[in-house]
């Protein structure tokens, strides 16, 4: 049986969290078995937990997202004790973005050191989001240490070069529908270069809708259509595709027993 896993996404944030029975339904009719909902504040991860307790199909991380910039700091000793959750299983989404703020970012890079350290003594993977600051997010992830524990470069639109460098640490790397955007053939030319054993998809929903839905609002049952992206670049069955990157979401994601 083909499954598909998303293995990021924002169904906790309300236009989805209202409509999560349907999307559900959607869900399994697309056969996309399960969904990782990835926090991005701590004001709202406890809602969050309430809705992936709930639900059989969603799991959870920890973590504030780089964007995020007036939010209570979170400390390495409080993602340690939230990711004890037994539905928690990755810390993050954290990183770098110098593409929506600028100035003075000392404060983002040392949040980032926080969540490594946090995954490093929880043992469990991260969840990278890094936008157009490749070198420092390379850097700061070897000079912690990262691939101790290693975990994924979300919504991946960097370089190949970058694609490598993540990958000689042990990250895996997850397209988004951003390449199934006709505009993104230097992105569709590094997904065709990453091998399939290091390959994760994701919708990132609300967000970036895949083609032939985009511009419109996104959820974890359109994962599909990365998914026959994927394959059309690779020359593989979308069968393949399924079966290699949900074998891969449960080895990076090792917490989850199936």
């Amino acid at each position: 049986m083909t499954v598909f896993i998303d293995s990021h996404c924002h169904v906790n944030f309300p236009d989805l969290a209202s409509d999560y029975p349907e999307i559900a339904k959607r869900m399994a009719k697309n056969s996309v078995q399960m969904a990782l909902c990835v926090s991005v504040n701590l004001p709202d991860w406890d809602p969050m937990m309430q809705m992936v307790e709930r639900e059989p199909t969603l799991w959870a991380s920890v973590g504030v997202h780089p964007d995020y910039e007036n939010e209570i700091e979170p400390s390495v000793e409080d993602l340690v004790s939230r990711s004890r959750h037994a539905k928690v299983v990755a810390i993050g989404e954290t990183g770098l973005d110098y593409f929506r703020l600028t100035g003075d970012l000392q404060w983002q890079r040392e949040r980032f050191r926080t969540h490594i350290r946090a995954a490093k003594l929880a043992k469990l993977p991260l969840i990278i989001h890094t936008r157009q600051a490749s070198d420092d997010t390379i850097k700061i992830l070897r000079e912690e240490g990262a691939e101790e524990v290693g975990g994924v470069m979300h919504c991946f639109t960097e370089s190949w070069e970058m694609a490598q460098q993540s990958m000689e640490l042990g990250f895996y790397v997850s397209f988004s529908g951003i390449v199934t955007f006709k505009n993104a053939r230097d992105l569709q030319e590094t997904a065709a270069k990453v091998p399939m054993d290091r390959l994760l998809i994701e919708t990132d929903s609300p967000y970036l809708a895949p083609v032939p839905f985009r511009g419109k609002r996104n959820d974890p049952s359109l994962v599909v259509h990365v998914a026959e992206k994927i394959a059309e670049l690779k020359g593989l069955s979308v069968e393949e595709v399924a079966e290699q990157s949900t074998d891969n979401f449960f080895r990076l994601f090792n917490k989850i027993k199936h």
